[in-house]
């Protein structure tokens, strides 16, 4: 009876040790898939987020003018005056400095004036308009917004500045050819 009795116990030990490993590996598989599906959730969301970056527009071309997106920041609620004769520009918003670069793709000089920078619109539609006579002695001498542009030369740096919303959010601004016919597109700004 001993005998039956031990063989009895080996078994049972058998099973008992079979079925823990069983719990162990069903945990194990549980956790690793939990873990690659998190994993694959953030890939898809790095890539949607890549895809809306790629989405954005720092370039463009109108006519024979070649826009681009140089930088463009939030400059806060204050513009500090560099001398000491002139006064700060406050608001209650905050205010954006944006610099596009301009580049004649074309064959001959550009007339004077032929291009510009518009507004700056946000996503609900509201536009902003540059601040040019407010903010005059804070923007660079000479100003060289819709000055002549020579076929092929290092693009010309125009430079607003704006008055915006503190609610405002996917700005863009607005770039006006009037070569061969007026046009404008919108370049996405990347607040720095």
């Amino acid at each position: 009876m001993k005998k039956n009795n031990q063989k009895g116990s080996v078994s049972r030990l058998i099973l008992v040790l079979a079925g823990v490993v069983l719990v162990i590996a069903a945990i194990i598989f549980i956790a690793i898939s939990i873990t690659s599906r998190k994993t694959e959730s953030e890939n898809n969301q790095n890539n949607q987020s890549e895809v809306e970056d790629s989405k954005q527009v720092y370039e463009a071309t109108v006519g024979d003018i070649r826009l681009i997106m140089q930088s463009s920041f939030d400059a806060g609620s204050i513009l500090k005056s560099s001398t000491s004769n002139q006064t700060d520009l406050e608001t209650t918003e905050r205010f954006i400095k944006v610099t596009i670069g301009a580049q004649n793709k074309g064959k001959v000089d550009t007339d004077s004036f032929t291009w510009d920078l518009g507004n700056i619109v946000d996503s609900e539609g509201r536009n902003f308009v540059p601040i040019t006579n407010k903010a005059f002695n804070f923007l660079p001498r000479p100003d060289l917004c819709g000055s002549i542009l020579k076929p092929e030369f290092a693009p010309v740096s125009c430079v607003r500045i704006y008055e915006v919303s503190r609610q405002s959010e996917g700005l863009k601004i607005q770039v006006i050819s009037k070569v061969p016919k007026v046009q404008s597109v919108l370049l996405d700004l990347k607040i720095n």
